[in-house]
């Protein structure tokens, strides 16, 4: 009876932010979560993207007990062979994306607020661009280039100031003076607001007129990096070079971090003292990078999430899903009718997936590792619901 005391008043501790499953969550293994009273679920959901090689991969997991054996913490005051063997494994991930030097930190608002601010200091300008739709951050400077009035609106009057233009409209790239514009940050695939990409052509565009304007561009990958989108980087897809290049959610396989990675011209304007984290680059989150990207190459993780995601374009569209949208395994179901009733329908079914801002386009975001047999029962289940 004491022990349910001490739990129920540690969680009416927390203060309620947040439209929780409606279970207590208790284990996970590879694709599955199972509540406290023993009730297994298919994670299509993956923790918000960030289960990337699946709950608990035994590799990194025991990445994580090794570490914490040797050194729990240590500041960035001392110099860490496993930070530098992290940065230096991260970039050659990358390789071909046009980044040389990394900063690592917690989260992706801070990685996306750092590019931010050494863009607004390398070029001393005072606006910033970003597009409709798209979603950065909870941090000031991210929050600025965020697309969504009721978490924007309460701190609108500290905001810097911001363009906003439509997402994959050349026309207006191109009526665009970025000659102000210290950054431009843009999502390869705008998740929250339902899985939207946009042409080739707009990139080449947006790439042509923010170098011509002297403008840092920011791709935000934070969602789309690391495989997700059966390839190591959306930039490598895309053919684009950026000045920086953001990553979180799955980097560490759901050990908090985050990074902020430059070109090398975007690197030289950096100095002593102008970023800081006391966490970032902690020796866990770096034991948990090495061993995340070391799955990933070593069960082919990046082709699964392609063969994975072409197998479900082709599969899925029907009667209940008019089209799936998206790249690898960060997918959108677009629904005929609104995807309230398919997401229900899958959770009874015990299947997690997650919703966006356009009420028809419900998320997959899987680990990497997901199961055949998961891929068949959720096919046969969506099926079902058509049939």
């Amino acid at each position: 009876m004491r022990f349910s005391r001490i739990l129920c008043n540690y969680m009416s501790a927390l203060l309620d932010t947040y439209a929780a499953w409606p279970f207590e969550l208790d284990h996970g293994k590879n694709d599955v979560v199972v509540s406290a009273d023993g009730v297994a679920y298919a994670d299509w959901y993956g923790g918000h993207c960030v289960t990337l090689t699946g709950h608990c991969h035994p590799r990194v997991v025991g990445a994580i007990k090794a570490q914490a054996d040797k050194l729990l913490f240590y500041s960035a005051a001392a110099r860490l062979s496993i930070r530098a063997r992290a940065a230096d494994a991260l970039i050659a991930h990358l390789a071909g994306a046009g980044v040389e030097r990394v900063f690592f930190c917690n989260s992706g608002a801070e990685a996306n607020e750092n590019a931010l601010k050494m863009a607004l200091k390398a070029t001393g300008r005072k606006r910033i661009a970003c597009f409709e739709g798209g979603w950065h951050g909870r941090t000031l400077l991210a929050l600025s280039a965020t697309d969504d009035a009721k978490i924007v609106a309460p701190f609108a009057p500290f905001l810097v100031p911001a363009t906003q233009l439509p997402f994959n409209d050349v026309s207006a790239l191109l009526a665009t003076d970025f000659g102000d514009i210290a950054a431009v940050i843009v999502e390869p695939i705008q998740s929250m607001s339902g899985i939207r990409a946009a042409s080739s052509a707009w990139w080449q565009t947006l790439r042509a007129r923010t170098a011509a304007a002297g403008t840092w561009l920011i791709i935000d990958e934070i969602q789309t990096g690391l495989g997700r989108v059966g390839a190591s980087s959306a930039s490598l897809l895309m053919g684009i070079e950026p000045e920086a290049i953001t990553l979180a959610k799955g980097l560490a396989s759901g050990v908090p971090i985050g990074a902020t990675l430059f070109s090398g011209s975007a690197a030289s304007t950096i100095r002593q003292g102008d970023l800081g984290s006391t966490f970032g680059g902690g020796p866990l989150a770096m034991a948990a990078l090495i061993a995340t990207l070391e799955v990933i190459a070593d069960e082919g993780l990046i082709e699964r999430a392609a063969r994975i995601g072409a197998q479900l374009k082709a599969q899925l569209p029907g009667a209940a899903v008019a089209s799936v949208l998206g790249e690898g395994l960060l997918l959108g179901l677009r629904t005929h009718e609104p995807g309230a009733g398919l997401k229900k329908h899958l959770y009874d079914r015990r299947m997690l997936v997650g919703a966006s801002g356009d009420p028809h386009v419900l998320r997959l975001m899987p680990p990497l590792t997901i199961s055949d047999d998961a891929v068949a029962a959720l096919t046969s289940a969506i099926n079902e619901l058509g049939a």
